[in-house]
């Protein structure tokens, strides 16, 4: 009888000890990856231009040990799709809207892997992310970043004045585009200048990301828009670019008037069932022969025109147009 079979055997606890330690490493590979993958989509989607990872509150809160302080299946839904819990009123996101001065989180379009993914990278500690605080804070201009948002000054790579899509105080009467939110109060929202530079560097929102990502502001830029957008007084719209959309607005109606004055001018200049009523009298044209038109007195005592067969004609046809009175 051979013994080789007997010798095999002996080496099956090594084999199972190997194979036990393989199963059990996969899930962690795998979270590895999932990690990887999450930490990239942070910084792809910019999450850093609103959360640090243990660097304090930004335009949102400080996502260190988020995955202990909320349920994975509350994260997984207020990742994925935010706008919907807000909408549905949940306490939760109703408390961190109101506590982060009224500032929705954008739905990124992300899918339910990718949340996955992000949620296990925080899990993780969120290690290597990228901070957009983390750069130096630059003093701005405002007077030039009122420049580059009306478009008077042009952005260094090329973008479009903020203008375009946005409206604030401190413009006059016309304010700017509604495409985008009203700026208004950005700052004040955003925690001041360096909040809102910070919140322009990460370029969050889907349709920011379109414009920006092959012309992004310079920093100097976008340090100087943040100070012109932080100026003091600038929260509320002054009375006098009400005034000027209002004395506007009287002008453009003022030359409408005139227009339609003038392009009617010969149209019922006064009652509509009088002169129609009336009846041209018999007997002398008190004006002269025009082309078959003739001004004669009305049997009321109006004044006006009628077409008649010549010059001398007694028969009148009918008045074509409104009298006037002598």
């Amino acid at each position: 009888m051979s013994k080789k079979p007997l010798a095999s055997w002996r080496f099956m606890p090594v084999v199972a000890l190997a194979t036990t330690a393989i199963w059990a490493a996969l899930p962690t590979m795998a979270n590895a990856a999932d990690a990887a993958a999450g930490k990239k989509l942070f910084d792809d989607k910019t999450c850093s231009a609103c959360h640090s990872i243990g660097g304090g509150d930004l335009v949102g809160p400080d996502l260190k040990n988020v995955t202990k302080e909320r349920p994975r299946e509350w994260l997984h839904e207020w990742i994925m799709k935010p706008d919907a819990m807000i909408a549905k009123k949940d306490p939760v996101a109703v408390e961190l809207l109101g506590k982060y001065n009224g500032m929705e989180m954008p739905n990124m379009g992300l899918t339910s892997a990718e949340v996955d993914n992000i949620i296990a990278f925080l899990e993780g500690g969120g290690a290597g992310a990228s901070s957009a605080a983390a750069a130096p804070a630059l003093k701005g201009d405002a007077e030039n970043g009122k420049n580059l948002f009306t478009g008077n000054e042009k952005f260094a790579n090329g973008g479009p004045p903020c203008m375009a899509c946005h409206s604030s105080g401190g413009l006059g009467a016309f304010g700017g585009g509604a495409l985008g939110p009203d700026l208004t109060t950005a700052a004040k929202r955003l925690g001041g200048a360096s909040g809102l530079s910070s919140w322009l560097a990460g370029l969050p929102t889907p349709t920011m990301k379109a414009v920006w990502t092959k012309q992004p502001p310079t920093p100097q830029e976008r340090a100087d828009v943040a100070a012109f957008l932080s100026q003091e007084g600038l929260a509320v719209r002054s009375a006098s670019a009400i005034w000027q959309l209002a004395g506007l607005t009287g002008l453009g109606a003022v030359v409408l008037l005139l227009i339609a004055g003038f392009r009617w001018r010969n149209r019922l200049k006064f009652g509509v069932r009088r002169p129609m009523m009336a009846t041209p009298t018999t007997g002398r044209s008190t004006g002269p022969y025009n082309g078959g038109w003739f001004t004669g007195t009305y049997s009321d005592g109006w004044i006006g025109r009628f077409k008649g067969t010549d010059g001398n004609s007694n028969r009148p046809r009918g008045r074509t147009n409104a009298p006037r009175r002598h």
